[in-house]
């Protein structure tokens, strides 16, 4: 993850330092050498930080808590003075063409500074605690009579290993909110973990507590395969065997590509599951075909789908599946009256979406790789579905 950008990092931490340190630290009446490393102490700890991060051979270290310490002095550290360097220098160049003296580029790269250092640690803090609980209404004629009021409740790309340490309790809170619901069925829309099935051992208790009538029905998303750790095609297909079975361990049904009917009375919907498509670069197994076989096209279908940009580009077009559940996006764990820049990334990526009878809802998950968010707070959703008069 830091190597593949790891010179614009050092660039920005060591072009940030020099200019702040020669522009305007230098120009103090008293600028003592223990001062002068004082300013320079923190800048370097971080550019041999970045260093050391360059050479784990995944895209993230075994120990996650590793980067997660790192990110978040760079954002408090390393961009405030990065903002503060560009409005400066934008600054000084307004004051050289217009010929005046006062450079206010100071003045607002110092509030943005100030307010970058209050937003990560708010969002590391405060912002990545809450919990949402998002109700939505599905209405359908499609939906049997048996299964109007129907309750699901949803929960999307729990990255187990960001929760490992003091931030369990989190993870506990959500799983006890899950359960308070009273659901007739638990669906999980994928991304157990970050990078490895260990960081689920800590949690098998807690997740096996999860309970709903009809059970649990879970899919695997980009980060639950193998895609994140160099290794051996052994030990790639090892993991992946053993997430699987660690999912069915905890009681789940987890669907690859496959279906399961769920029965009320005489009625009955079908839950299918595909796996993993995505962009460029992830893993791309999802089978609409095989995810669907033996299904009646009468049946009223439920759709997990991790990443939801399947829902145009296959569930739409191949399927008549009513109701799609997908997560993936975190709404890049940013949310600001109800723009996030996720938004330039997929058409949906939070909330629920109609396309005539049908629907897509895309959770914006209840955790993160980064635990960090602003706005878009972790969440679980209750779905009711409704039968609608024909």
């Amino acid at each position: 993850m830091i190597a593949r950008i790891f010179v614009l990092l050092l660039l920005m931490i060591i072009l940030s330092d020099i200019y702040i340190d020669r522009r305007l630290l230098r120009r103090l009446t008293r600028y003592l050498w223990w001062q002068r490393l004082l300013w320079w102490t923190p800048g370097i700890i971080l550019f041999i930080y970045t260093l050391v991060l360059t050479f784990s051979r995944d895209f993230a270290p075994e120990r996650i808590e590793l980067l997660n310490v790192y990110l978040f002095l760079f954002g408090v550290l390393a961009i405030p003075k990065f903002l503060f360097a560009i409005c400066s220098i934008l600054g000084w160049g307004h004051c050289r063409f217009h010929h005046t003296k006062n450079n206010w580029g100071n003045l607002v790269g110092l509030v943005l500074a100030i307010a970058q250092i209050v937003i990560i640690i708010y969002g590391s803090t405060i912002g990545f605690r809450r919990l949402d609980i998002r109700h939505e209404d599905f209405y359908s004629p499609d939906v049997p009579a048996e299964f109007d009021g129907y309750r699901i409740v949803q929960f999307s790309d729990a990255h187990l290993g960001t929760y490992r340490g003091s931030s369990s309790q989190i993870l506990k809170k959500i799983i006890g909110s899950i359960n308070a619901q009273k659901p007739d069925l638990i669906v999980f829309t994928g991304d157990l973990q970050n990078m490895a099935p260990d960081e689920l051992y800590d949690f098998i208790p807690l997740l096996s507590s999860l309970y709903a009538k009809d059970g649990v029905c879970s899919i695997l998303g980009n980060h639950d395969y193998s895609d994140y750790i160099k290794a051996d095609d052994v030990t790639k297909v090892a993991n992946e065997r053993e997430l699987i079975s660690r999912e069915r361990e905890f009681g789940w049904s987890l669907l690859l590509n496959d279906n399961k009917a769920i029965k009320r009375g005489n009625d009955s919907i079908i839950v299918a599951g595909l796996e993993n498509d995505g962009r460029k670069g992830e893993p791309k197994r999802a089978d609409i075909g095989k995810a669907l076989a033996g299904v009646d096209s009468r049946n009223f279908v439920l759709m997990l789908a991790h990443d939801p940009r399947l829902w145009r580009r296959d569930i739409l077009p191949n399927s008549r599946a009513q109701l799609t559940l997908s997560g993936h996006t975190h709404a890049m764990q940013f949310e600001i009256f109800g723009w996030s820049p996720a938004s330039l990334m997929y058409d949906e990526w939070g909330g629920m979406y109609h396309e005539g009878n049908r629907a897509l809802n895309v959770s914006v998950g209840m955790g993160g790789f980064i635990p960090f968010r602003i706005g878009a707070s972790n969440e679980i959703v209750v779905i009711t579905l409704h039968r609608k008069g024909i």
